[in-house]
């Protein structure tokens, strides 16, 4: 692509801005390599990752490229908790990858690497990937360490749900203040199988990333070790001329989501497939809802890492890491081995001599710590489109459940209810009007979740939201309600009291009302609408629901 400005007299000007930047003759004769880095001073995962952008230039430059390094936006999903700010940071997985197709075409970038890593960022660059279908590679900057109290490993989570023990009464001043200033002791992201480390260990089962992207820590020599054969890689896809669209297959997604329900990943991996399948073209019989729970029935999950177990994701990496389940799940004849990688091998080959090295960690299949996937899909007259739980996060005591409704139209309403005590034991906290369109923006409840678990009530209270969650959640957590409550969804007319019945075994989710009940409500229902201007408003116009993944619809 490059060429199309570096060669031929008419494009005498364009070398001119080349030799502006310094660039000799043979350098512009070289492929333009584009490093799009998302280094941040405000989001801890994005601090270091101009030290693994230079890494990546470095392979790059001795694969004989030319790398350039450009920008990249990002939100940081936990400074943006529990505010107006949340809005935008699902919002702008869309601007990630729009901007991406804007500085890879107008630039002519012969291949890319991306160097991101947390939450909304990696799936905003897989879809922009998808879309320039340059040669491209993934490199994370790794998670952070887990801290440690009094002998006991913390990470975010363990934060937030500090904050909920202290609101309660359940400790004080000075012990919240010892987890503020010990859950997070490192940069890079959040130590526990969120989001971020989520997205970053199934880039690795989608192929678009070397072994160890997901999870050698920030703090480890190796990880700039593997930025520089990042680079080196990006430079045989090229010489090979092999793309996105040829590595990011049905198939690839299909193994993406069963690694994703056997390490028990964050739920909003379920938008975020979703999502990169619509920028593919998939049709809903190749990814769906439907299909992914159907994956799930039949994948074990192979690991229980915080939020869910008492595991981090450096003991992962120390325990063979996603090559070792990924072994596993091909040895088991629940992973096509035959799917091509950014190693310009197929995963069969990539894999071949890895080993899980503590069976504790990743489970054999033989021996699981569940016969089914780490997330359920839940459906009936309260989530006709689906819901969605992290099923390997919930106490088996809420497998089922059923209690009376306590109705919110916002996060900060059941916040005031949850931080003064109103909530009581065996209540259905719904919060609805937090969707991609009611939210706008489809806030994380990570604050009210972390609260009810910190306050004791994890083992029998119940959430349902028509927004999502944060990876770092924990407990009876239904998110993703759809259709949601601004698109005229059943959780929008639910009342105070109601009875909400919940089997997540059976993948059930209803609202205990008389059928003809329900539709003389729905008859007189007027979803209400938030006041939002600028990029929300747009946003909110042209959103998608979340069993789309939540993508701007088509024009």
């Amino acid at each position: 692509m490059s060429n199309i400005f570096t060669e031929g007299t008419n494009m005498a000007s364009q070398r001119s801005l080349l030799r502006a930047l310094g660039w000799t003759e043979s350098e512009m004769k070289k492929p333009i390599v584009g490093v799009i880095c998302a280094q941040s001073d405000i989001i801890p995962g994005h601090m270091h990752l101009d030290m693994i952008a230079k890494a990546v230039s470095e392979g790059v430059l001795a694969a004989g490229g030319k790398p350039v390094v450009v920008p990249c936006i990002g939100v940081c999903d936990g400074l943006a908790m529990g505010h107006k700010g949340m809005r935008y940071s699902l919002p702008s997985r869309e601007i990630i990858a729009d901007s991406t197709e804007i500085l890879a075409t107008a630039h002519g970038f012969d291949a890319i690497v991306f160097v991101g890593n947390c939450d909304k960022i990696i799936p905003g660059m897989l879809m922009g990937a998808v879309r320039v279908n340059v040669p491209s590679a993934f490199v994370s900057g790794g998670p952070m360490l887990a801290g440690h109290k009094n002998g006991k490993k913390l990470s975010l989570s363990s934060m937030f749900e500090a904050v909920g023990a202290y609101t309660s009464g359940k400790i004080g001043e000075d012990e919240l203040k010892e987890f503020e200033c010990t859950s997070c002791p490192s940069c890079g992201s959040c130590s526990g199988m969120f989001t971020a480390n989520s997205m970053n260990c199934l880039t690795e089962a989608l192929g678009m990333a070397l072994p160890g992207n997901g999870t050698v820590p920030m703090v480890y020599s190796a990880r700039l070790a593997l930025a520089k054969q990042t680079g080196e890689a990006v430079m045989k896809l090229l010489g090979q001329n092999i793309r996105p669209r040829d590595i990011l297959t049905p198939v690839a997604i299909k193994n993406a989501e069963r690694v994703d329900m056997a390490i028990g990943a964050s739920s909003n991996s379920v938008l975020h497939l979703l999502a990169l399948a619509s920028e593919l073209g998939f049709t809903k019989e190749q990814l769906s809802v439907d299909t992914m729970n159907e994956i799930s029935a039949t994948t074990p999950n192979l690991c229980r890492l915080a939020p869910a177990g008492e595991h981090y994701i450096e003991e992962l990496n120390e325990a063979g890491g996603i090559s070792a389940v990924i072994r596993q799940l091909i040895d088991a004849k629940l992973f096509d081995g035959s799917a091509m990688t950014v190693a310009c091998k197929t995963q069969d080959e990539l894999t071949k001599h890895a080993r899980v090295k503590d069976a504790e960690i990743i489970r054999p299949v033989s021996a699981p710590y569940s016969p089914y996937g780490g997330l359920a899909i839940l459906k009936g007259n309260l989530a006709k489109d689906g819901s969605v739980v992290k099923k390997s996060a919930v106490d088996p005591k809420m497998y089922r459940h059923s209690g009376p409704a306590r109705v919110f139209d916002s996060e900060e309403e059941a916040m005031e209810a949850i931080s003064h005590n109103k909530i009581r034991k065996g209540d259905v906290v719904v919060i609805r009007y937090e969707g991609p369109k009611g939210g706008p923006g489809m806030r994380e409840m990570l604050s009210p979740t972390s609260s009810i678990v910190g306050a004791g009530l994890g083992d029998t209270v119940a959430l349902i939201t028509d927004g999502r969650f944060s990876g770092a959640t924990r407990g009876a957590a239904i998110g993703h309600v759809c259709p949601e409550a601004a698109a005229g969804g059943v959780i929008g007319i639910v009342q105070e009291g109601d009875v909400i019945d919940i089997d997540i075994e059976k993948g059930e989710i209803n609202l205990r009302v008389p059928e003809e009940e329900i539709e003389a409500r729905l008859k007189t229902f007027v979803p209400k609408e938030k006041p939002v201007d600028g990029y929300l408003r747009r946003y909110r116009a042209m959103v998608a629901s979340a069993s789309e993944g939540a993508v701007l619809k088509k024009i």
